[in-house]
């Protein structure tokens, strides 16, 4: 059966096949089971939220029905034998299910932008768009709670990476001058404590002073006291709303409007409450002491192999082996959690980390050749 004139409403000219091969065929029954699986993936994320975040998701899963629809519309009805979905899809139903997390979000912003839609001549301009909106959209609710992850978090990533890089550097150079294998554990272990030691303390004196400069910014209710003795004609309370932002007119309407209600005995309307500049950056202390974990963390990676006895080359090999693996993991997070390829962002967490590794092995070679 000819399938219906789908190329109607697109924005370009498309031949289409008066009758669809089974190739066609197969490509629309695996966007069938696609649609249906993310339209999954934003109902189980739904029934983790309530409001506004829940009706955008029940709105998103709705938009993916009508895709599904679209396609059973072309293959006539359900094929008795479906494709799987992709791995991708699959994973995503998966997390969604299990934690409903930012994680998942993040991963759903990406899928969005992989629509094959914008070169599917058997899609609509309409759903190449939706897909468009959708990826905005996601990415609009996977930005609150990236915003929800600052502070604690961001130290706790990038505490498991630096402990990872500084420490491997650390055992790379002080192995290469070819020491005992018992002065390169102590060696790991003493840039572990100092690594994390620093790390928590320079993180708490970061968001402790962020969070002081952010407090100083807040408006006052400092001169409140001050203002059923203003003059109503002549006073420099328009002064303080001009330093606020207004200009200078509304500013003086303003400041005659506050000092008019507080000699009426009227007290002045405190100013609507916004982002707390707690929420902005997190806690101090929570920020310092998991940067010292995770710092900790990573940091004792490249140690392993000599805690366990090996020695030389071997160790050398494990530790590379296990510090890559976890360097990839905290790139790939990085990146999924910004929205970018979690590939290249691992990838680019591994160049970094065994370049310095490499730098410090030769100069340990170097040392090492020379003290000898």
């Amino acid at each position: 059966m000819p399938p219906p004139n789908v190329g109607a409403t697109r924005r370009r000219p498309v031949t289409i096949a008066a009758t669809p091969t089974a190739r066609d065929r197969r490509r629309w029954a695996r966007y069938l089971v696609d649609e249906r699986a993310e339209a999954r993936v934003y109902r189980d994320l739904a029934s983790r939220r309530t409001g506004e975040e829940r009706e955008i998701l029940l709105a998103l899963a709705e938009a993916e029905g009508r895709h599904e629809q679209h396609w059973l519309d072309l293959l006539g009805d359900t094929p008795q034998r479906l494709p799987r979905a992709g791995f991708g899809t699959t994973m995503l139903a998966w997390m969604a299910r299990r934690f409903g997390s930012i994680f998942v979000l993040a991963l759903a912003q990406n899928a969005e932008a992989r629509s094959p839609y914008a070169d599917e001549p058997y899609a609509t301009a309409q759903m190449a768009a939706d897909e468009q909106v959708h990826h905005e959209v996601v990415r609009g609710l996977a930005a609150r709670g990236r915003r929800r992850l600052s502070g604690t978090f961001r130290a706790a990533v990038f505490g498991a990476n630096d402990g990872l890089v500084s420490n491997l550097a650390l055992v790379m150079g002080v192995g290469a001058t070819g020491v005992a294998p018992s002065f390169v554990l102590f060696s790991g272990i003493a840039g572990l404590l100092a690594g994390a030691l620093s790390m928590g303390a320079g993180e708490f004196v970061s968001v402790r002073s962020q969070r002081e400069l952010l407090e100083a910014t807040e408006e006052s209710d400092y001169a409140d006291s001050a203002l059923p003795h203003l003059d109503l004609d002549a006073n420099e309370l328009a002064l303080v709303y001009r330093t606020r932002g207004m200009d200078a007119d509304e500013a003086l309407a303003k400041a005659r409007d506050v000092v008019s209600a507080a000699q009426n005995g009227n007290a002045p309307v405190a100013a609507a409450p916004g982002e707390s500049s707690h929420d902005v950056v997190g806690s101090a202390w929570g920020a310092a002491l998991s940067s010292f974990l995770f710092f900790a963390s990573g940091a004792i990676i490249p140690v392993l192999p000599w805690l366990f006895g090996l020695s030389g080359l071997v160790a050398v090999v494990v530790a590379l082996v296990l510090v890559g693996i976890a360097l990839l993991g905290t790139g790939a997070m990085v990146g999924l959690l910004s929205g970018a390829s979690p590939l290249k962002r691992g990838l680019r967490q591994l160049a970094i980390g065994f370049g310095a590794a490499a730098v410090t092995y030769v100069l340990g070679l170097l040392f090492g050749v020379s003290a000898a």
